[in-house]
């Protein structure tokens, strides 16, 4: 157990694990328990959880609302980056840790508190994030990691914790998912999910609809960027939450967004995610379109290199580390003429890219065009041609010449 501490600031869900830990720290420590709750865009999963809070054993309910502090400082750097981690996965529990853990430190201090909590296992990724952004906050704050401490095996060992001290939750045995809900994504883990082979319920789902569900005609949206990050949909201006809200909402309903994969935990085993990010999956598709249209091949090529790291950096909880600072200022400055309008069409789970333009397009229709020569002498190819297939040839040549001698 960690040195005695008199006052604990724990970051609250109001969800099985928190739950439990309130009540458990409590007990074990004999400490002030105050309970923080990040604001990121769960909606009305926040309603009722200061008298939950409160009636399980915290002195103090704090509930900020960061939302747009998400969206502004965490949510669109990283998808200026393109980020994806392992090719596949949008982040969006991953970019949600850091914002949180800031918040959490910042409240400690406020509260004259000398130690932090978390609901993240000793098993998960999440501990890595919380963690690693509180130590680059307060180096010398201590952090109570209950899972790592408590004799409880599992959620069904917490549930049953539960029915013995009267703490109201909605997880049960027949269907313990752990559910994590931003206003970037919502994740899905735990129950028939930890088999691989098994289709995810229709049940899970929370923000999108199923495809087939979804409506008949297509729904075409004009996003505009202005450096690389969205500003105003169909021509209406938005701040970057609302706007992220507004996208959510379109495209949860057109079923877009949804996301099956196994992947590798930081601390090295495999494990299946079902994700939601109907909102973030239009972005990604939008803002790679116009970067496809206003971007340099050369400076695409060098971010596109930088991309893996990246989001393995948010995925492992680096956020707050130099690295990945240094990424985003090349990230940044590649994004100076990302400005534009993209339009894409959503259908049935999908969601298709079908126009982009730019002020500072790239695009030159006189070289691309098929008809005349007046401006690209295609004569001239060929020159190039042999100049980058000098190597092959020298390497073709040597080849027979060690053949000949056999």
């Amino acid at each position: 157990m960690a040195k005695p501490v008199k006052k604990i600031v724990l970051a609250y869900s109001g969800g099985l694990d928190t739950s439990v830990i309130l009540r458990w720290l409590v007990e074990n420590y004999k400490a002030e328990v105050i309970a923080f709750c990040a604001d990121l865009g769960q909606g009305e999963e926040l309603g009722g959880l200061e008298e939950k809070a409160k009636r399980t054993g915290a002195v103090k309910y704090v509930q900020r609302d960061l939302r747009e502090e998400f969206v502004q400082d965490f949510v669109f750097p990283m998808l200026r980056a393109n980020a994806l981690y392992e090719g596949q996965y949008m982040l969006g529990t991953s970019i949600a840790r850091p914002i949180i853990a800031k918040h959490l430190v910042d409240i400690a201090r406020l509260e004259g508190a000398e130690a932090v909590s978390h609901g993240a296992t000793g098993k998960g990724n999440d501990q890595v994030r919380f963690e690693l952004t509180a130590y680059h906050f307060e180096p010398n704050i201590v952090n109570i990691v209950p899972w790592r401490e408590w004799e409880l095996g599992g959620r069904s060992d917490l549930i049953a914790y539960c029915k013995k001290h009267d703490i109201p939750v909605t997880a049960t045995v027949d269907k313990p998912y752990s559910t994590d809900r931003n206003l970037f994504h919502c994740s899905h883990e735990g129950g028939i999910l930890e088999d691989p082979w098994a289709e995810c319920p229709e049940h899970v789902y929370l923000v999108t609809k199923d495809p087939a569900a979804a409506p008949d005609k297509p729904r075409y949206l004009e996003i505009e960027y202005e450096g690389g990050d969205p500003v105003a949909v169909d021509g209406k201006r938005m701040s970057p939450a609302t706007l992220l809200a507004h996208l959510n909402a379109i495209a949860g309903e057109y079923g877009v967004g949804r996301l099956d994969m196994v992947e590798d935990r930081y601390v090295g085993m495999k494990v299946r995610g079902v994700y939601e990010t109907p909102g973030g999956t239009v972005l990604h598709a939008a803002h790679r379109a116009l970067e496809t249209l206003t971007m340099d091949r050369e400076v695409l090529i060098n971010r596109d290199s930088l991309v893996p790291r990246y989001g393995q950096l948010i995925y492992n909880g680096f956020w707050f580390a130099p690295e990945r600072e240094s990424i985003q200022a090349l990230v940044d400055h590649s994004q100076r003429y990302v400005t534009g309008t993209v339009r894409v069409k959503l259908n049935k789970g999908s969601c298709f890219v079908c126009g982009r333009r730019s002020e500072y397009s790239l695009f030159d229709p006189q070289l691309a065009t098929f008809e005349g020569e007046s401006v690209f002498r295609q004569g001239d190819a060929e020159g190039f041609i042999k100049l980058h297939a000098l190597r092959l040839r020298v390497r073709t040549q040597r080849e027979r010449r060690l053949a000949a001698k056999k």
